[in-house]
Protein backbone atom coordinates (compact mmCIF):
# COMPACT_ATOMS: atom_id res chain seq x y z
CA UNK A 1 0.00 0.00 0.00
CA UNK A 2 1.37 3.42 -0.89
CA UNK A 3 0.84 6.71 0.66
CA UNK A 4 0.37 9.72 -1.51
CA UNK A 5 2.72 12.33 -0.17
CA UNK A 6 0.99 14.88 -2.72
CA UNK A 7 -1.81 15.88 -0.31
CA UNK A 8 -1.85 18.63 1.37
CA UNK A 9 -4.62 18.51 4.71
CA UNK A 10 -5.21 20.88 7.44
CA UNK A 11 -6.74 20.02 10.82
CA UNK A 12 -8.03 23.18 12.76
CA UNK A 13 -8.71 22.85 16.41
CA UNK A 14 -10.33 25.79 18.14
CA UNK A 15 -8.52 26.12 21.39
CA UNK A 16 -10.73 25.72 24.58
CA UNK A 17 -13.79 26.04 22.48
CA UNK A 18 -16.72 26.38 24.88
CA UNK A 19 -14.75 28.44 27.26
CA UNK A 20 -12.86 30.68 24.99
CA UNK A 21 -16.46 31.57 23.25
CA UNK A 22 -17.68 32.61 27.08
CA UNK A 23 -14.96 34.58 27.70
CA UNK A 24 -15.44 36.92 24.29
CA UNK A 25 -19.17 36.97 25.52
CA UNK A 26 -17.64 38.10 28.73
CA UNK A 27 -13.82 40.02 28.83
CA UNK A 28 -14.33 39.87 32.47
CA UNK A 29 -14.00 36.05 32.57
CA UNK A 30 -10.45 36.75 31.01
CA UNK A 31 -7.28 35.26 32.77
CA UNK A 32 -9.47 33.38 35.27
CA UNK A 33 -10.01 29.37 35.46
CA UNK A 34 -12.71 28.75 33.47
CA UNK A 35 -15.03 25.74 32.79
CA UNK A 36 -18.21 24.86 30.97
CA UNK A 37 -20.26 22.04 32.59
CA UNK A 38 -23.09 20.80 34.76
CA UNK A 39 -23.11 22.25 38.30
CA UNK A 40 -21.96 20.12 40.77
CA UNK A 41 -25.23 19.97 42.95
CA UNK A 42 -26.53 18.25 39.85
CA UNK A 43 -23.50 15.92 39.90
CA UNK A 44 -22.45 17.38 36.41
CA UNK A 45 -19.39 16.73 34.79
CA UNK A 46 -16.85 19.29 32.75
CA UNK A 47 -17.37 19.85 28.75
CA UNK A 48 -14.38 21.66 28.55
CA UNK A 49 -12.00 24.44 30.46
CA UNK A 50 -9.45 27.01 30.07
CA UNK A 51 -5.93 26.72 30.25
CA UNK A 52 -5.90 28.38 33.40
CA UNK A 53 -8.40 26.13 34.81
CA UNK A 54 -6.08 23.08 33.38
CA UNK A 55 -2.91 23.91 35.56
CA UNK A 56 -4.67 23.00 38.31
CA UNK A 57 -5.36 20.05 36.55
CA UNK A 58 -9.04 20.03 35.91
CA UNK A 59 -9.98 18.75 32.46
CA UNK A 60 -13.04 17.51 30.06
CA UNK A 61 -15.13 14.88 31.90
CA UNK A 62 -13.79 15.41 35.29
CA UNK A 63 -16.60 15.46 37.77
CA UNK A 64 -17.59 18.84 38.55
CA UNK A 65 -17.02 18.35 42.36
CA UNK A 66 -13.71 17.34 41.93
CA UNK A 67 -12.99 20.30 39.33
CA UNK A 68 -13.86 22.44 42.25
CA UNK A 69 -11.92 20.43 44.76
CA UNK A 70 -8.74 21.13 42.67
CA UNK A 71 -9.23 24.66 41.85
CA UNK A 72 -11.55 26.54 44.32
CA UNK A 73 -11.87 29.60 42.36
CA UNK A 74 -13.22 27.66 38.99
CA UNK A 75 -16.02 29.65 37.49
CA UNK A 76 -18.40 26.47 36.01
CA UNK A 77 -20.68 28.13 33.27
CA UNK A 78 -23.55 26.48 31.95
CA UNK A 79 -23.26 25.15 28.25
CA UNK A 80 -25.33 27.26 25.46
CA UNK A 81 -25.34 24.84 23.33
CA UNK A 82 -27.39 26.99 20.44
CA UNK A 83 -24.33 30.00 20.77
CA UNK A 84 -21.26 27.36 20.20
CA UNK A 85 -23.20 26.19 17.19
CA UNK A 86 -23.60 29.19 15.78
CA UNK A 87 -20.03 30.47 16.40
CA UNK A 88 -18.84 26.85 14.57
CA UNK A 89 -20.97 27.80 11.69
CA UNK A 90 -19.19 30.92 11.06
CA UNK A 91 -15.87 28.96 11.69
CA UNK A 92 -16.83 26.40 8.77
CA UNK A 93 -18.03 29.40 6.74
CA UNK A 94 -14.59 30.54 6.95
CA UNK A 95 -13.10 26.80 6.08
CA UNK A 96 -15.33 26.68 3.20
CA UNK A 97 -13.74 30.07 1.42
CA UNK A 98 -10.65 27.82 0.80
CA UNK A 99 -12.08 24.57 -0.08
CA UNK A 100 -15.41 22.50 -0.51
CA UNK A 101 -13.51 19.60 0.68
CA UNK A 102 -14.57 20.23 4.48
CA UNK A 103 -14.89 17.07 6.79
CA UNK A 104 -16.46 18.86 10.55
CA UNK A 105 -15.58 16.18 13.37
CA UNK A 106 -17.10 17.94 15.41
CA UNK A 107 -18.31 22.39 16.61
CA UNK A 108 -14.78 23.05 17.24
CA UNK A 109 -12.56 21.13 14.88
CA UNK A 110 -12.37 19.96 10.65
CA UNK A 111 -10.05 18.64 8.14
CA UNK A 112 -9.46 20.29 5.23
CA UNK A 113 -8.07 18.93 1.69
CA UNK A 114 -6.75 21.65 0.04
CA UNK A 115 -4.84 19.65 -2.01
CA UNK A 116 -6.58 21.53 -5.09
CA UNK A 117 -7.08 24.83 -3.58
CA UNK A 118 -5.61 27.88 -5.92
CA UNK A 119 -5.88 30.05 -1.86
CA UNK A 120 -2.68 31.47 -1.08
CA UNK A 121 -0.94 30.48 -4.58
CA UNK A 122 -1.47 26.47 -3.18
CA UNK A 123 0.55 26.84 -0.39
CA UNK A 124 -1.34 24.82 2.68
CA UNK A 125 0.56 26.28 5.22
CA UNK A 126 -0.50 30.07 3.86
CA UNK A 127 -3.75 28.99 4.04
CA UNK A 128 -3.60 27.51 7.92
CA UNK A 129 -1.86 31.00 8.52
CA UNK A 130 -4.91 32.70 7.28
CA UNK A 131 -7.79 30.64 8.50
CA UNK A 132 -6.58 31.27 11.92
CA UNK A 133 -6.09 35.29 11.39
CA UNK A 134 -9.50 35.34 9.64
CA UNK A 135 -10.78 33.53 12.85
CA UNK A 136 -9.42 35.60 15.11
CA UNK A 137 -10.47 38.76 13.29
CA UNK A 138 -14.05 37.61 12.51
CA UNK A 139 -14.90 35.54 16.02
CA UNK A 140 -12.08 36.62 18.44
CA UNK A 141 -11.47 33.44 19.54
CA UNK A 142 -8.08 31.55 18.24
CA UNK A 143 -7.84 27.90 16.81
CA UNK A 144 -4.18 25.38 16.14
CA UNK A 145 -3.86 24.53 12.90
CA UNK A 146 -1.49 21.39 11.79
CA UNK A 147 -0.79 20.96 8.37
CA UNK A 148 0.55 17.48 6.75
CA UNK A 149 0.15 14.83 3.47
CA UNK A 150 -2.63 13.17 5.71
CA UNK A 151 -5.17 13.16 8.13
CA UNK A 152 -3.48 11.31 10.93
CA UNK A 153 -0.17 13.81 10.66
CA UNK A 154 -2.32 16.95 10.45
CA UNK A 155 -4.26 16.05 13.66
CA UNK A 156 -1.24 15.07 16.12
CA UNK A 157 0.44 18.42 14.35
CA UNK A 158 -2.49 20.59 15.48
CA UNK A 159 -2.11 19.96 18.82
CA UNK A 160 1.90 20.07 18.67
CA UNK A 161 2.03 23.86 19.35
CA UNK A 162 -1.45 24.46 21.44
CA UNK A 163 -2.66 26.76 22.34
CA UNK A 164 -3.27 29.31 19.34
CA UNK A 165 0.05 27.44 17.31
CA UNK A 166 0.67 26.48 13.66
CA UNK A 167 2.91 23.16 13.17
CA UNK A 168 3.22 22.19 9.42
CA UNK A 169 4.98 18.47 8.52
CA UNK A 170 6.27 18.35 4.82
CA UNK A 171 6.28 15.10 2.72
CA UNK A 172 10.51 15.37 3.42
CA UNK A 173 10.29 15.33 7.09
CA UNK A 174 7.47 12.59 7.80
CA UNK A 175 10.18 10.37 8.65
CA UNK A 176 12.43 11.77 10.76
CA UNK A 177 8.96 13.39 12.65
CA UNK A 178 7.16 9.58 12.90
CA UNK A 179 10.45 7.83 13.99
CA UNK A 180 10.60 9.88 17.62
CA UNK A 181 6.75 9.97 18.16
CA UNK A 182 5.83 7.95 21.30
CA UNK A 183 3.55 5.51 20.60
CA UNK A 184 0.49 6.90 22.60
CA UNK A 185 0.26 9.92 20.27
CA UNK A 186 -1.21 7.08 17.91
CA UNK A 187 -4.68 6.63 17.14
CA UNK A 188 -6.16 3.91 18.53
CA UNK A 189 -3.40 3.18 20.96
CA UNK A 190 -5.15 3.96 24.92
CA UNK A 191 -4.08 2.93 28.12
CA UNK A 192 -4.45 -0.95 27.66
CA UNK A 193 -2.46 -1.09 24.65
CA UNK A 194 0.23 1.44 25.16
CA UNK A 195 0.99 -0.45 28.70
CA UNK A 196 0.95 -3.95 26.49
CA UNK A 197 3.78 -1.84 23.91
CA UNK A 198 5.74 -0.63 26.93
CA UNK A 199 6.02 -4.42 28.18
CA UNK A 200 7.17 -5.34 24.82
CA UNK A 201 9.96 -2.48 24.91
CA UNK A 202 8.19 -0.48 22.24
CA UNK A 203 7.67 3.21 23.13
CA UNK A 204 8.11 4.91 19.24
CA UNK A 205 7.28 4.75 16.54
CA UNK A 206 10.63 3.87 15.63
CA UNK A 207 10.34 1.10 17.89
CA UNK A 208 7.32 -0.30 15.95
CA UNK A 209 8.96 0.51 12.16
CA UNK A 210 11.58 -2.82 13.94
CA UNK A 211 8.36 -5.04 13.84
CA UNK A 212 6.92 -6.61 10.12
CA UNK A 213 3.12 -6.60 9.85
CA UNK A 214 2.94 -10.60 10.98
CA UNK A 215 4.65 -9.45 14.07
CA UNK A 216 2.12 -6.84 14.61
CA UNK A 217 -0.88 -8.69 14.14
CA UNK A 218 -0.25 -11.39 16.16
CA UNK A 219 0.65 -8.94 19.63
CA UNK A 220 -2.28 -6.82 18.57
CA UNK A 221 -4.63 -8.28 16.18
CA UNK A 222 -6.13 -6.43 13.47
CA UNK A 223 -5.37 -3.30 14.70
CA UNK A 224 -1.58 -4.41 14.14
CA UNK A 225 -1.80 -3.58 10.17
CA UNK A 226 -3.02 -0.16 11.10
CA UNK A 227 0.09 0.27 13.46
CA UNK A 228 2.08 -0.78 10.80
CA UNK A 229 1.02 2.39 8.98
CA UNK A 230 0.80 4.84 11.49
CA UNK A 231 4.34 3.88 12.48
CA UNK A 232 5.69 5.08 8.91
CA UNK A 233 3.33 7.84 8.67
CA UNK A 234 0.91 6.62 6.27
CA UNK A 235 -2.72 7.38 6.28
CA UNK A 236 -4.90 7.30 3.33
CA UNK A 237 -8.00 7.85 4.47
CA UNK A 238 -9.98 10.65 2.54
CA UNK A 239 -11.50 14.05 4.06
CA UNK A 240 -15.08 13.24 3.39
CA UNK A 241 -17.02 16.21 3.28
CA UNK A 242 -20.35 14.27 4.22
CA UNK A 243 -20.60 12.48 7.09
CA UNK A 244 -24.28 10.63 8.28
CA UNK A 245 -25.10 9.83 11.93
CA UNK A 246 -24.65 6.19 13.30
CA UNK A 247 -26.71 6.23 16.29
CA UNK A 248 -28.71 8.74 18.20
CA UNK A 249 -29.06 8.90 21.88
CA UNK A 250 -30.32 10.70 25.12
CA UNK A 251 -29.06 10.59 28.27
CA UNK A 252 -29.20 11.69 32.22
CA UNK A 253 -27.03 11.75 35.31
CA UNK A 254 -29.41 12.23 38.81
CA UNK A 255 -28.58 14.40 41.33
CA UNK A 256 -28.93 11.26 43.68
CA UNK A 257 -28.51 7.70 42.60
CA UNK A 258 -31.53 5.12 41.92
CA UNK A 259 -31.40 2.69 44.81
CA UNK A 260 -32.54 -0.37 42.46
CA UNK A 261 -34.16 -1.79 39.72
CA UNK A 262 -37.79 -0.55 39.95
CA UNK A 263 -36.80 3.79 40.12
CA UNK A 264 -34.46 2.87 37.35
CA UNK A 265 -37.53 1.51 35.06
CA UNK A 266 -39.12 4.31 36.18
CA UNK A 267 -36.99 6.93 35.52
CA UNK A 268 -37.16 6.24 31.94
CA UNK A 269 -40.39 7.53 30.64
CA UNK A 270 -38.65 11.38 30.01
CA UNK A 271 -35.20 9.96 28.41
CA UNK A 272 -37.74 7.74 25.88
CA UNK A 273 -39.77 11.05 25.30
CA UNK A 274 -36.77 12.88 24.51
CA UNK A 275 -35.49 10.50 22.49
CA UNK A 276 -38.96 10.27 20.36
CA UNK A 277 -38.77 13.49 19.44
CA UNK A 278 -34.84 13.58 18.27
CA UNK A 279 -35.58 10.83 16.10
CA UNK A 280 -38.45 12.64 14.70
CA UNK A 281 -35.99 15.10 12.82
CA UNK A 282 -33.61 12.45 12.25
CA UNK A 283 -35.93 10.18 10.48
CA UNK A 284 -37.61 12.56 7.93
CA UNK A 285 -33.34 13.11 6.73
CA UNK A 286 -33.43 9.57 5.54
CA UNK A 287 -32.26 7.07 7.92
CA UNK A 288 -34.25 4.10 9.84
CA UNK A 289 -32.86 2.47 13.04
CA UNK A 290 -31.23 -1.00 13.29
CA UNK A 291 -30.33 -1.65 16.68
CA UNK A 292 -31.66 -0.32 19.94
CA UNK A 293 -29.43 0.01 23.27
CA UNK A 294 -29.04 1.84 26.99
CA UNK A 295 -26.26 2.23 28.63
CA UNK A 296 -26.18 2.41 32.79
CA UNK A 297 -23.55 4.17 34.52
CA UNK A 298 -23.57 2.81 38.72
CA UNK A 299 -22.47 4.74 41.32
CA UNK A 300 -18.53 3.59 40.94
CA UNK A 301 -18.31 4.76 37.80
CA UNK A 302 -18.17 1.48 36.37
CA UNK A 303 -20.91 1.68 32.99
CA UNK A 304 -22.49 -1.65 31.08
CA UNK A 305 -24.01 -0.92 27.32
CA UNK A 306 -26.75 -3.67 26.54
CA UNK A 307 -28.33 -3.61 22.54
CA UNK A 308 -30.33 -5.80 20.68
CA UNK A 309 -30.68 -5.89 17.04
CA UNK A 310 -33.87 -3.89 15.76
CA UNK A 311 -35.41 -2.47 12.45
CA UNK A 312 -37.42 0.23 12.63
CA UNK A 313 -38.96 3.33 10.45
CA UNK A 314 -40.68 5.43 12.72
CA UNK A 315 -40.96 6.08 16.41
CA UNK A 316 -44.37 5.15 16.68
CA UNK A 317 -42.59 1.55 16.11
CA UNK A 318 -40.58 2.05 19.74
CA UNK A 319 -41.48 1.29 22.91
CA UNK A 320 -40.39 2.30 26.09
CA UNK A 321 -41.30 -1.70 27.39
CA UNK A 322 -38.77 -2.47 24.77
CA UNK A 323 -36.29 0.23 26.29
CA UNK A 324 -37.25 -1.13 30.03
CA UNK A 325 -36.61 -5.07 28.83
CA UNK A 326 -33.15 -4.09 27.98
CA UNK A 327 -33.21 -1.88 31.15
CA UNK A 328 -33.42 -5.09 33.22
CA UNK A 329 -30.53 -7.03 31.58
CA UNK A 330 -28.46 -4.37 31.71
CA UNK A 331 -28.76 -3.63 35.34
CA UNK A 332 -27.95 -7.33 36.43
CA UNK A 333 -24.87 -6.17 35.53
CA UNK A 334 -23.89 -4.33 38.00
CA UNK A 335 -24.57 -6.50 40.71
CA UNK A 336 -26.87 -4.47 42.85
CA UNK A 337 -25.06 -0.89 42.66
CA UNK A 338 -27.04 1.82 42.56
CA UNK A 339 -27.05 4.03 39.44
CA UNK A 340 -26.21 7.39 38.36
CA UNK A 341 -27.02 7.77 34.91
CA UNK A 342 -29.25 6.56 32.33
CA UNK A 343 -28.95 6.96 28.13
CA UNK A 344 -30.61 5.47 25.76
CA UNK A 345 -30.39 5.36 21.90
CA UNK A 346 -31.00 3.69 18.80
CA UNK A 347 -28.51 3.12 16.03
CA UNK A 348 -28.97 4.12 12.46
CA UNK A 349 -28.51 3.49 9.09
CA UNK A 350 -28.80 5.67 6.20
CA UNK A 351 -31.44 4.30 3.72
CA UNK A 352 -29.79 5.68 0.42
CA UNK A 353 -26.62 3.63 1.63
CA UNK A 354 -25.61 0.46 1.40
CA UNK A 355 -22.45 0.32 3.36
CA UNK A 356 -22.16 -3.14 5.97
CA UNK A 357 -23.43 -2.60 9.29
CA UNK A 358 -23.00 0.51 11.32
CA UNK A 359 -22.10 -0.05 15.02
CA UNK A 360 -23.11 1.80 17.47
CA UNK A 361 -21.37 4.04 19.44
CA UNK A 362 -22.55 5.17 22.08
Amino acid sequence: MLESQDRKIIHIDADCFFAAVEIRENPKLAGRPIAVGGTPERRGVIATCNYEARQFGVHSAMASTKALQLCPGLVILKPRMSLYQQVSQQLRAIFFEYTDRVEPLSLDEAYLDVTSSSQCRGSATLMAQAIRQKVWENEHITVSAGVAPNKFLAKIASDWQKPDGLFVISPEHVNDFVLKLPVAKLPGVGKVTAKKMHQLGITSCEDLQQMNSAKLKQYFGVFGERLYLLARGMDQRPVQPFRRRKSLSVEHTFSQDLPDLAAVLQSMSRLFEALCERLDRSLNEGYEMNKRFIKLKFSDFTQTTYEERWIGQNTSQLSLAAFQTLAECAFKRGEGKTVRLIGIGVGLKDRNMDDGEQLVLF
